[in-house]
């Protein structure tokens, strides 16, 4: 939530154009109830692109499923993994994970709805719920209800006691539990997740699952995409420098603020592109200064640009892989 949003995506576009990318979880409710285009609307360049979705109620489900389909998304994706309180308090996320028989109700409601994929995230378990013949009895019924992929959060999670970002970090990751669904559940596809920092770390899950998701390194080292294309996908393009990168944003940046949008709703999420590079400071500070600003757009990026030393921007990665396919 607020991370993922349309802004991101486009700055990940400028590194990646074939990985898939995610919305930020938006509630049945709030599409039905609320301001669709706001929560839909998305540029074409985003594709391909899933809609994730929190809720518990078939109907609302599979009605917010066919507005996916509508507005051009890739595939939806059900949130079974979401540990946080308000969420709890709507019945949905992490703690549908009890109630099996509702996950494929709504699942099999989707299904019906439309022809794009439906796919499930969820944990391992949640509180004591958490054996791995319980996550399989999961998987078991919710695949049957014609669930296409199962992203595996390798975490358990605790409803009470911890906060999401805590449940992110402090129970233990169990990989093996996701390896033992992939071989006991080889029709499905299985994709893991939690953890996951580097492209040698994805290839090494590639030996045991079908995909990984990366999420905090994604936000926080989003750079390591660069190569995303050519390591996983066989692209035959060049990886982007990270002065390509900011580039190409300028046009889409001078198309938003032009419409009154403040610079940092789309700067915030640049402010890692040079991490742990010279120069990441002055790039931050720069950013962080003056985007907020009225009236900041290209010419602030641009500034913040200068303060990179240009080997910095200039520099292309090069991919440590190309064998392996995601």
């Amino acid at each position: 939530m607020d991370w993922t949003d349309r802004h991101y995506r486009f700055f990940m576009r400028q590194l990646t154009g074939r990985t898939l990318l995610y919305t930020e979880m938006v509630t049945t409710g709030a599409l039905l109830f609320g301001d669709k285009a706001w929560h839909l609307d998305f540029s074409k360049e985003e594709l391909p692109l899933a809609l994730q979705l929190g809720g518990d109620d078939p109907k609302a489900l599979a009605e917010c499923a066919g507005l996916a389909e509508k507005w051009g998304y890739s595939e939806v994706n059900l949130n079974v993994g979401c540990p946080s309180s308000r969420v709890q308090n709507g019945n949905f996320g992490a703690c549908l994970m009890t109630q099996p028989e509702l996950v494929a109700q709504g699942v099999a409601a989707m299904r019906e709805a439309v022809n794009i994929p439906v796919t499930v995230k969820h944990r391992i378990g949640v509180d004591e719920l958490d054996r791995y013949e319980d996550m399989a009895n999961f998987v078991a019924k919710v695949s049957k209800a014609g669930a296409e992929r199962f992203t595996v959060h390798a975490r358990k999670a605790w409803l009470k006691g911890l906060s999401p970002k805590e449940n992110r970090t402090i129970p233990p990751l169990r990989y093996e539990d996701v390896y033992r669904l992939k071989r006991e559940f080889p029709q499905l596809s299985i994709e893991i997740n939690g953890g996951i920092k580097t492209f040698a770390e994805v290839r090494e899950q590639l030996e045991h699952v079908d995909a990984a998701m990366l999420g905090r390194a994604a936000y926080e080292t989003p750079y390591l995409f660069a190569t995303a294309d050519q390591e996983f996908y066989d692209a035959d393009t060049l990886p982007p420098t990270r002065r390509d990168v900011v580039e190409g944003m300028l046009p889409y940046i001078e198309r938003w603020t032009n419409k009154g949008l403040y610079l940092n709703r789309m700067t915030r999420h640049m402010l890692n592109l040079f991490a742990g590079q010279p120069g990441a400071r002055a790039w931050r500070r720069s950013l962080s200064e003056n985007a907020h600003k009225p009236g900041a757009g290209v010419e602030t990026v641009l500034n913040a640009m200068n303060k990179v030393p240009e080997h910095v921007l200039d520099e292309r990665p090069k991919p440590s892989s190309s064998l392996v396919k995601v």
